[in-house]
């Protein structure tokens, strides 16, 4: 059962001998308006990112490009390279 308390937190129990653990105030939700009130959280926190920030969670790793180099494979560079303009570009500075 989800619960949301008076600051729009979202809780979860799967018993109702732990309601009493809940913030005061806190009333039952639907799955569903839970999963609504996640998803506007999660898209407020993501707008509220830096565009280093953004880049940084989606740049590909590292060792692909190291794995590159050292297998001598052109292709493979020129791909990690092309991803991580395709990252900057999607998010551009400012």
């Amino acid at each position: 059962m989800h619960y949301k308390s008076p600051d729009n937190s979202v809780h979860f129990l799967d018993d109702d001998s732990f309601v009493h653990l809940l913030p005061a105030g806190s009333i039952q939700i639907t799955d569903e308006e839970a999963n609504t009130i996640r998803t506007a959280k999660q898209a407020t926190a993501q707008a509220a990112k830096t565009y280093a920030e953004k880049r940084a969670a989606e740049y590909p790793p590292m060792t692909d490009y190291l794995d590159g180099i050292a297998k001598g494979d052109q292709a493979q560079i020129a791909k990690y390279i092309a991803d991580c303009q395709a990252v900057k570009a999607k998010y551009p500075k400012g």
